[in-house]
């Protein structure tokens, strides 16, 4: 069984992201969405509403499973008995700092690999930053996001005020 880890913040998760998964899907037979969880980074909604979003978004997709990570993806990556890291890739400028991390984390572990998907054209400019930028000023998000993911980020600028 071939598993792959497709990590990130997913501050929230974007139809972007969804995509990725989903063709990491056709490649493996598991793919594990790893949320990154890091006290020092401030996040709008916190591990276990990421991971929540994440989980109900995805909960018809079989060979799909998420969890959560903080420290090393390296670790992580042996905790979960796994090797290849997907990454998804918008831009020219998301390639330099991508390759980097690949660099490392095979540094790290000369056993763990990254493969790069390139975004497909439609999500090529969503961010999550994006998102949150237009939702925080009301603006329509249904394009970018899941449903549910949507009524989450409602409720949390109605709770900010």
């Amino acid at each position: 069984m071939t598993r792959a880890v497709v990590p990130g913040s997913f501050d929230p998760v974007t139809y972007g992201h969804l995509d990725i998964i989903q063709r990491a899907r056709r490649l493996f037979d598991e793919v594990v969405v790893a949320v990154l969880e890091n006290h020092s980074k401030q996040f709008l909604f916190p591990v276990e509403e990421r991971v929540e979003m994440l989980k109900e978004v995805t909960k018809d997709w079989p060979g799909v499973t998420v969890d959560y990570f903080s420290g090393l993806l390296v670790t992580y990556m042996k905790k979960v008995s796994a090797r290849v890291i997907v990454r998804g890739l918008r831009a020219l400028s998301d390639y330099e700092y991508e390759l980097q991390m690949a660099l490392t984390n095979h540094e790290l572990d000369e056993e763990v690999e990254t493969i790069f998907l390139a975004s497909s054209a439609h999500y090529s400019f969503l961010s999550s930053r994006m998102v949150k930028e237009v939702a925080s000023m009301g603006g329509k998000i249904s394009d970018f996001v899941p449903p549910y993911v949507e009524q989450k980020l409602k409720a949390k600028f109605k709770e900010r005020g």
